[in-house]
């Protein structure tokens, strides 16, 4: 089956290099993606499957299977995510960003389009399928909650997968290697806004204020003490301050600060000492200093991690498309993705595929004004999922027959 597989996708790559140029040059951030929807979903239409759409307000279904498949038939998902990022674009590539400050910077521009050729290939074989594929092109992964949103709009019912399998194409892994590897691979990524309440006043009479602007320099120094004095050195965890605003003006001592940043952790327990320490740390140093504080969470995303049936799937699937050289492990990374949604709840696997050419300039890191990929490497994502779905649904009637017997 590996050898049709690739050959067929090997044939995709005009069309996949044509959609995802497409979809480069008009990117659309999260919850926005109504162009991107709206081509993705009329060419499953095309294709003659049934879609569903405005799931978790942009996002896009559709059920490939064969004919006269029983109702009880396993179901496989198969995710691709669609959004792009508030970044102004500075490759100056022909098919640059249409969009002022708008701008594919992760990748899933290239993820739209393999979604696309996954679904031709597939809708093709259908008789071919052993079960059912379920799948979702998801809008808003970039810290918004749009594999929630989806769930919680139905995406895992009717029909319930057994299992999701996904990918995320990689600018700094070397071309064609696939990072596949059971437990943990990414992180669980919390962002947050902290907000410091003062008092303002003159410049010149700082002992009538509380100066929100040193209160939140104080805490900037200090949360970082949470990683480097509370966590345990053997575990892995990252707290950053990525923003700080304060003040319009140079004689004026400002009443409020915003604080806005990161809190990156694998296990729970590790994540709820953060979570403790730093609200420790926000009251009394804003107790000390006659402050107050707000404290807000936005889009907690659990860690990113892989059953051991489902990387075994993969890791095997990896070997005979890309050549047992080319497959690998890493040491989880502290990126967040909300694929983790979906695993938590369908067991399955995420791999990294590598999208580096540093000789022809693909080397920039993700969410970078400058970031692309080699694009030759799109039709091995269409064939590690394509044929995901097949040895999944397989293995999924294999155990089926057995239990029968």
């Amino acid at each position: 089956m590996q050898e049709w597989i690739r050959r067929e996708a090997d044939e995709l790559l005009p069309k996949l290099v044509e959609w995802r140029r497409d979809f480069h040059r008009h990117p659309e951030l999260g919850f926005q993606e109504v162009r991107t929807a709206g081509i993705v979903a009329a060419h499953l239409q095309e294709l003659g499957l049934e879609v569903s759409t405005g799931v978790g307000k942009t996002g896009v279904i559709a059920m490939v299977e064969p004919d006269d498949l029983p109702d009880d038939s396993e179901t496989v998902l198969l995710r691709f995510d669609m959004d792009a990022l508030p970044i102004h674009e500075e490759t100056g590539l022909p098919y640059a960003s249409q969009n002022a400050g708008v701008m594919h910077a992760c990748g899933h521009d290239g993820h739209t389009a393999i979604g696309m050729g996954v679904a031709q290939l597939l809708t093709r074989h259908r008789n071919e399928l052993s079960g059912r594929v379920k799948l979702v092109f998801q809008p808003a992964e970039e810290g918004l909650g749009g594999a929630m949103a989806m769930i919680d709009d139905g995406a895992l019912e009717e029909p319930q997968p057994a299992a999701a399998y996904g990918l995320h194409l990689w600018s700094r892994l070397p071309y064609n290697q696939v990072v596949v590897q059971p437990g943990p691979l990414w992180a669980a990524a919390d962002i947050f806004t902290l907000t410091v309440h003062g008092k303002g006043g003159h410049g010149a009479t700082p002992h009538d204020t509380i100066d929100a602007t040193l209160v939140a320099s104080q805490l900037v120094v200090a949360l970082q003490t949470i990683v480097s004095r509370n966590a345990n050195p053997s575990d892995t965890a990252v707290v950053t301050v990525a923003s700080f605003q304060s003040g319009n003006a140079g004689n004026v001592i400002s009443e409020q600060a915003v604080l806005k940043g990161t809190i990156r952790s694998f296990e729970p327990d590790v994540r709820d000492l953060l979570l403790r320490r730093f609200e420790e740390i926000c009251t009394g140093i804003c107790q000390a200093f006659g402050a107050s504080y707000e404290f807000e969470m936005h889009s907690c995303v659990p860690a990113t991690i892989n059953s051991e049936a489902g990387a075994r799937v993969m890791e095997g699937i990896a070997r005979e498309v890309v050549g047992e050289q080319n497959v690998a492990q890493i040491a989880p990374m502290m990126v967040g993705e909300d694929m983790a949604e979906f695993l938590n709840r369908a067991p399955g696997c995420f791999v990294l595929v590598g999208a580096a050419n540093p000789e022809e300039g693909f080397y920039s890191p993700h969410h970078s004004p400058s970031f692309d990929f080699e694009e030759s490497v799109m039709p091995t994502g269409v064939s590690l999922l394509a044929e995901a779905a097949f040895s999944q649904l397989a293995i999924g009637k294999s155990a089926e027959n057995e239990s029968g017997e």
